[in-house]
Protein backbone atom coordinates (compact mmCIF):
# COMPACT_ATOMS: atom_id res chain seq x y z
CA UNK A 1 0.00 0.00 0.00
CA UNK A 2 1.23 3.43 -1.38
CA UNK A 3 0.41 7.12 0.17
CA UNK A 4 -2.16 7.59 -2.71
CA UNK A 5 -3.74 4.41 -2.10
CA UNK A 6 -4.17 5.31 1.73
CA UNK A 7 -5.31 8.81 0.77
CA UNK A 8 -7.89 7.20 -2.18
CA UNK A 9 -9.28 4.25 0.44
CA UNK A 10 -9.80 7.45 3.21
CA UNK A 11 -11.59 10.00 0.84
CA UNK A 12 -13.64 7.00 -0.33
CA UNK A 13 -14.48 5.85 3.48
CA UNK A 14 -14.79 9.07 4.77
CA UNK A 15 -18.90 9.96 4.93
CA UNK A 16 -18.97 6.08 6.46
CA UNK A 17 -16.48 7.13 8.84
CA UNK A 18 -18.62 10.06 9.52
CA UNK A 19 -21.22 8.39 10.33
CA UNK A 20 -20.30 5.53 11.67
CA UNK A 21 -18.60 7.71 14.69
CA UNK A 22 -21.65 10.05 15.13
CA UNK A 23 -20.01 13.53 13.76
CA UNK A 24 -22.19 15.47 11.80
CA UNK A 25 -20.32 17.24 8.58
CA UNK A 26 -19.88 20.35 10.74
CA UNK A 27 -17.61 18.81 13.29
CA UNK A 28 -16.07 16.67 11.21
CA UNK A 29 -14.97 19.30 9.03
CA UNK A 30 -13.81 21.42 12.22
CA UNK A 31 -12.40 17.99 13.95
CA UNK A 32 -9.98 17.77 10.72
CA UNK A 33 -9.18 20.93 10.06
CA UNK A 34 -11.08 21.27 6.91
CA UNK A 35 -13.97 23.69 5.61
CA UNK A 36 -17.69 21.77 5.30
CA UNK A 37 -17.58 22.63 1.92
CA UNK A 38 -14.09 20.92 1.49
CA UNK A 39 -15.08 18.08 3.35
CA UNK A 40 -18.43 17.96 1.45
CA UNK A 41 -16.49 17.87 -2.04
CA UNK A 42 -14.39 14.69 -0.59
CA UNK A 43 -17.62 12.90 0.39
CA UNK A 44 -19.03 13.56 -2.91
CA UNK A 45 -15.94 12.07 -4.53
CA UNK A 46 -14.85 15.27 -6.64
CA UNK A 47 -11.57 15.92 -4.64
CA UNK A 48 -9.33 13.71 -2.56
CA UNK A 49 -8.23 13.94 0.68
CA UNK A 50 -4.79 15.47 1.18
CA UNK A 51 -2.18 14.06 3.27
CA UNK A 52 -2.57 15.90 6.03
CA UNK A 53 -6.35 14.77 6.66
CA UNK A 54 -5.84 11.75 5.77
CA UNK A 55 -3.58 11.38 9.04
CA UNK A 56 -5.89 13.32 10.95
CA UNK A 57 -8.82 10.66 9.97
CA UNK A 58 -6.69 7.85 10.74
CA UNK A 59 -5.41 9.61 14.46
CA UNK A 60 -8.44 10.58 15.33
CA UNK A 61 -11.00 7.79 14.25
CA UNK A 62 -8.28 4.53 14.65
CA UNK A 63 -10.76 2.95 16.37
CA UNK A 64 -13.37 2.92 13.50
CA UNK A 65 -14.72 -0.64 12.49
CA UNK A 66 -14.39 1.06 8.70
CA UNK A 67 -10.98 1.94 9.15
CA UNK A 68 -9.39 -0.85 10.49
CA UNK A 69 -11.24 -3.26 8.50
CA UNK A 70 -9.81 -0.84 5.42
CA UNK A 71 -6.15 -1.11 6.57
CA UNK A 72 -6.25 -4.36 8.30
CA UNK A 73 -5.77 -3.39 12.03
CA UNK A 74 -4.59 -0.05 13.27
CA UNK A 75 -4.52 2.48 10.10
CA UNK A 76 -1.29 4.45 11.85
CA UNK A 77 0.73 1.05 11.35
CA UNK A 78 0.47 1.68 7.78
CA UNK A 79 1.14 5.46 7.88
CA UNK A 80 3.76 5.11 9.94
CA UNK A 81 5.56 2.71 7.63
CA UNK A 82 4.85 5.13 5.01
CA UNK A 83 6.25 7.64 6.49
CA UNK A 84 9.22 6.06 8.22
CA UNK A 85 10.22 3.97 4.92
CA UNK A 86 13.49 1.88 5.71
CA UNK A 87 14.51 2.84 9.08
CA UNK A 88 14.21 1.18 11.81
CA UNK A 89 12.79 2.17 15.55
CA UNK A 90 11.56 0.51 18.62
CA UNK A 91 7.90 1.96 19.01
CA UNK A 92 4.78 0.51 20.64
CA UNK A 93 4.54 -3.38 21.73
CA UNK A 94 2.22 -4.84 19.08
CA UNK A 95 0.31 -8.06 20.54
CA UNK A 96 2.52 -10.00 18.10
CA UNK A 97 0.15 -10.35 15.05
CA UNK A 98 -2.52 -12.38 16.09
CA UNK A 99 -5.18 -10.90 14.16
CA UNK A 100 -3.96 -9.12 10.79
CA UNK A 101 -0.84 -10.38 10.25
CA UNK A 102 0.90 -13.80 8.41
CA UNK A 103 4.19 -15.23 9.82
CA UNK A 104 6.40 -15.09 7.41
CA UNK A 105 9.56 -16.40 9.22
CA UNK A 106 11.36 -16.59 13.07
CA UNK A 107 14.59 -16.93 13.20
CA UNK A 108 16.97 -15.35 16.12
CA UNK A 109 14.61 -13.53 18.39
CA UNK A 110 13.03 -11.90 15.31
CA UNK A 111 10.22 -12.30 13.70
CA UNK A 112 9.01 -11.28 9.86
CA UNK A 113 5.25 -10.71 9.12
CA UNK A 114 2.67 -9.42 6.48
CA UNK A 115 -0.22 -7.19 7.11
CA UNK A 116 -3.49 -9.83 4.84
CA UNK A 117 -5.01 -6.84 4.00
CA UNK A 118 -2.65 -3.62 3.40
CA UNK A 119 0.60 -6.03 2.35
CA UNK A 120 2.50 -3.91 4.10
CA UNK A 121 5.87 -5.68 5.61
CA UNK A 122 7.28 -5.44 9.62
CA UNK A 123 9.63 -6.58 11.62
CA UNK A 124 9.01 -7.42 15.51
CA UNK A 125 11.46 -8.33 18.27
CA UNK A 126 11.31 -11.19 20.81
CA UNK A 127 9.17 -8.83 22.94
CA UNK A 128 6.49 -8.15 20.07
CA UNK A 129 7.85 -4.61 19.71
CA UNK A 130 7.71 -3.35 16.10
CA UNK A 131 11.04 -2.04 14.89
CA UNK A 132 11.30 -1.78 11.04
CA UNK A 133 8.38 -1.99 8.48
CA UNK A 134 8.57 -1.82 4.68
CA UNK A 135 6.25 -1.36 1.93
CA UNK A 136 8.55 -4.00 0.22
CA UNK A 137 9.02 -7.23 0.55
CA UNK A 138 12.71 -7.34 -0.86
CA UNK A 139 13.90 -4.53 1.85
CA UNK A 140 11.93 -6.49 4.26
CA UNK A 141 13.48 -9.07 4.01
CA UNK A 142 17.08 -8.12 3.68
CA UNK A 143 16.65 -6.40 6.95
CA UNK A 144 15.16 -9.22 8.74
CA UNK A 145 18.49 -11.13 6.93
CA UNK A 146 20.73 -8.31 8.41
CA UNK A 147 18.92 -8.72 12.04
CA UNK A 148 19.15 -12.24 12.11
CA UNK A 149 22.99 -12.34 10.64
CA UNK A 150 24.00 -9.61 13.49
CA UNK A 151 21.87 -11.11 16.62
CA UNK A 152 23.91 -13.03 18.95
CA UNK A 153 21.18 -15.61 19.66
CA UNK A 154 20.87 -19.26 18.33
CA UNK A 155 18.12 -19.50 15.73
CA UNK A 156 15.31 -20.68 17.23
Amino acid sequence: MIKEEVIEIISEKIKLIRVEMGYTQDKLAEAIGVSKKTLVQIEKGRVAAGWTVTIAVCALFRESSVIQSAFGGDPLDVVETIARERMDYRKEKTLGGKVWWKELSRRSGYILQQNIVSQHYRILDDENFRIYSSLAKEEAEARFAELVKDSPRQSS
